[in-house]
């Protein structure tokens, strides 16, 4: 049936027979957070109501009254006039109560054939929907950053580590591109979670569906959903897609904060592979020299924030019989933090990768530390017939030696390298040197340099 407001706003009230505590309502209030989904309530409530006309439900007066009434409260939110009651609960009923006000019974009618349970439903999906168009945006913005600053550094040579020891020379555009791919998959993933946010509950009512000749179909396609929840029971009571939501959002912020931890060590004095712009960093109230990476290191603190609403949402679900229940209030807060902390972290990550100075000397100088071309030698080999395992010894015996010496691979001549193995000849010069190595590595996926502007090429022609 029509929901009916009582004097104090309640669409309940004439129920019970006593009021709600001061405390109770204070504590079962939504309004106060909920209310950020003004816009798309008002945006389901006119398809709603046009669908209403148009099944000949309400009449095409109610209809007009209502889109005039609902216009009228876009303005005084939009302007900051619009009164929000805590008396009122939610931001639907402090809707619904206002529109009352200003069209009279059309507003009690715009309620026929629908309850809170699946209107809310429908809200977060509206609201979820444009969130992850926004989010999709904003990780094309930071992957054009870092292609940029892959493609400026496409021969840069650095160290690249395994167990954070050098492992074996790479280019610096071949690192970056690495986040690159890790966000890419996070762009698919948010493409395919919008998947199943964009069903549309509306329809399901309180649990079972409504007596009336509505078309949902009509609303979805007004609403610009793909479908319709196929179970009313399982429409107003499903959070699956807040979750989902949730752990690709989980999995963004752990790449960022893998890429904030090598930000934070880069930037290091002792290690000195980048600078970061002022604008990003802060100093000490002690210290007048120091330059502290406070955006990396929030960024890095704040994913352990997201994480968090992933596990609370999981939890809340765990033990709910179907179908709603109010817990389902609880759903709300965890979901918009995530969506203003992911939303303002890769905003930020955007500009501050444009403002990442690389210092390719101290690059160069790190990758020459650590026999980072041994595996070049034992390759080398190999090439001229030794067995791989014969090779591996052969250069552990010239390494252990480098290391007596106090000295690289290169810095030995052709006569004491041939002590390792006669096989090798003057042209392993060539093969020993950093531009050698990581040029040899010319295969998709590897980091020989035209092999990183191919990658480059290929994904400037992906994100358009």
């Amino acid at each position: 049936m029509t929901a009916q407001l009582s004097k104090k706003g309640e669409a309940w009230s004439a129920r019970f027979s006593e009021p709600v505590s001061d405390l109770v309502k204070r504590y079962t209030a939504s309004v106060f957070f909920d209310k950020r989904l003004a816009e798309v309530d008002i945006q389901g409530s006119l398809a709603h109501a046009e669908m209403l006309a148009y099944q000949k439900i309400i009449s095409a007066d109610d209809y007009a009254a209502i889109q005039k009434g609902m216009s009228q409260i876009q303005g005084e939110i939009a302007g900051g006039k619009f009164e929000w009651l805590l008396d009122l609960e939610d931001v639907h009923l402090n809707i619904e109560k206002r529109l009352t006000e200003l069209v009279g019974d059309a507003g009690k009618r715009l309620h026929t054939g629908r309850s809170r349970n699946d209107q809310v439903a429908t809200d977060i999906r509206l609201y979820l929907r444009g969130s992850i168009d926004d989010i999709s945006g904003l990780l094309r913005d930071l992957r054009l950053a870092l292609l940029d600053l892959a493609e400026q550094h496409a021969d840069t040579i650095l160290p690249g580590f395994t167990h954070m020891q050098v492992a074996q020379p790479i280019t610096f555009g071949h690192h970056v591109l690495a986040y690159i791919e890790m966000f890419g998959r996070d762009a698919e993933r948010m493409l395919d979670c919008r998947k199943r946010v964009n069903r549309l509950p509306l329809g399901a009512a309180a649990l079972a569906g409504t007596t009336f000749p509505i078309d949902r179909e009509r609303v979805a396609k007004t609403l610009g959903f793909d479908d319709v929840c196929r179970n009313s029971l399982d429409a107003v009571s499903d959070r699956d897609f807040a979750i989902e939501f949730c752990a690709a959002a989980a999995l963004v912020m752990t790449h960022v904060s893998r890429m904030s931890e090598e930000l934070v060590i880069w930037m290091s004095p002792r290690i000195g592979f980048i600078d970061i712009a002022d604008r990003f960093c802060t100093g000490s109230s002690i210290m007048p020299q120091k330059k502290n990476p406070d955006v990396p290191e929030l960024a890095r603190g704040k994913t352990g924030r997201v994480n968090g609403h992933l596990i609370a949402l999981l939890t809340l679900m765990k033990g709910q019989p179907l179908a709603y229940n109010k817990d389902n209030q609880e759903d709300k807060e965890p979901l918009f933090d995530t969506v203003d902390t992911l939303t303002d972290t890769l905003r930020i990550f955007a500009d501050m990768a444009r403002g990442i100075t690389v210092k390719p000397e101290a690059m160069r100088a790190a990758a020459l530390q650590g026999y980072a071309t041994a595996t070049d030698l034992a390759d080398y080999l190999v090439k001229k017939g030794l067995p791989f395992r014969d090779a591996h010894e052969a250069v552990a015996h010239a390494v252990r030696s480098c290391v007596d010496q106090a000295c690289d691979l290169s810095d030995l001549s052709l006569e004491q390298l041939r002590v390792f193995s006669p096989l090798i000849d003057d042209d392993i010069f060539a093969v020993l040197t950093l531009e050698g190595s990581v040029a040899a590595r010319d295969h998709i996926g590897g980091t020989a340099p035209r092999q990183v502007r191919l990658a480059i090429q290929h994904l400037r022609q992906q994100l358009g």
